[in-house]
C-alpha cells in the first residue's frame, strides 16, 4: 500500500481497471499509473487505512449491497466513490470487475500478477488486514468457495489456502473479463510492457516505482490494521456490522 491517501481530480474519469489481488505490486502499480495518466488513482487498501471515514463507510455500504444482490445501488455507490479518479487498483474493488467493467467499459484491466508461492507468504504477513470484516471474508467466499459462509477468519484459511484463493482469482478473471481486454503485468518488468498496454511512452527518465516491499511490510502492516480497525469499530456503532475483535494483538 501507498502512504498517503489519493485526492480526486473532478472531471477524471476511470481508464484503468486493477483487477491483481493485494500483495501483487499493487501499491508501485498504482504509482506508475499516477505517473503515466497523471491523475489520482484509487489505491483500495490506502483509501481505506489512510483516507477519511466516510471512504470505509461507503465500502461497507457497497459490500453489504452486493451480497444482497442489490445490484443498483452497488454500481451507484460505486460511481459515486470513484468520480476523480483514473484507476482503481488492490481490494475490494479486484473482486467487483463485472460492475467495473458495467460502469466503464472502455476501461483497460490489468491484472498485476507475482509468483503464487510468494504471494502466499506476503499475504500470511497481513492476513488480519486481508479479512477484518465478516463481509470482505463472505465477498471472498462467494467468489472463490461457492457461496460458503465462514465464521472465524482460521475456517476461512482452512478452507480457502492462500494459493489456491490466487489461483482461483486469475480463473475467475479469465471467465469474467474479454480477452483481449485483459492484460497481466509483473511489476517486475518495469516499464515497457504496462506503457505498451497503456499505449504510452516510456518515461526515460522516471525510474519504475518499486513501493511497499517485502521488508518494510512489517513495519507498516500495524499500522495500517490498527487504524482500519479503529475506524470500523467506530463505523459498526452506527451499522450495526460484526468487526473481528483483535486489535488488542496490534
Amino acid at each position: 500500500m501507498g502512504q498517503t491517501a489519493s485526492t480526486p481530480k473532478p472531471g477524471t474519469q476511470i481508464q484503468v481497471i486493477g483487477a491483481g489481488l493485494p500483495r501483487t505490486g499493487t501499491a508501485s502499480f498504482s504509482t506508475a499509473l499516477t505517473i503515466l495518466l497523471n491523475d489520482p488513482v484509487y489505491h483500495g487498501g490506502t483509501q481505506l487505512t489512510r483516507g477519511p471515514p466516510s471512504e470505509l463507510k461507503t465500502w461497507i455500504c457497497i459490500l453489504r449491497a452486493w451480497l444482497g444482490g442489490d445490484k443498483p445501488t452497488v454500481l451507484s455507490l460505486i460511481k459515486d466513490r470513484l468520480d476523480g479518479y483514473a484507476a482503481i487498483t488492490d481490494a475490494p474493488g479486484c473482486q467487483l470487475l463485472p460492475e467495473l467493467l458495467e460502469l466503464y467499459p472502455d476501461a483497460k484491466v490489468i491484472c498485476t500478477v507475482r509468483d503464487p508461492i510468494a504471494w502466499e507468504k506476503s499475504m500470511n504477513q497481513i492476513h488480519g488486514f486481508a479479512h477484518f470484516t465478516w463481509l470482505l471474508r463472505q465477498q471472498w467466499s462467494n467468489l472463490y468457495a461457492d457461496g460458503r459462509r465462514f465464521s472465524s477468519v482460521k475456517e476461512v484459511s482452512d478452507t480457502l489456502p492462500q494459493r489456491a484463493i490466487y489461483s482461483k482469482h486469475v480463473a475467475w478473471l479469465q471467465e469474467n473479463v474479454p480477452a483481449d481486454r485483459l492484460v497481466f503485468f509483473d511489476v517486475r518488468e518495469g516499464w515497457e510492457p504496462l506503457c505498451k498496454a497503456l499505449g504510452k511512452d516510456v518515461p526515460t527518465d522516471i525510474p519504475f516505482p518499486h513501493v511497499n516491499d517485502s521488508e518494510g511490510i512489517a513495519r507498516t502492516a500495524k499500522y495500517h490494521i490498527r487504524h482500519a480497525l479503529i475506524r470500523w469499530v467506530a463505523i459498526s456503532a452506527i451499522s450495526g456490522i460484526a468487526i473481528i475483535g483483535f486489535i488488542r494483538r496490534w
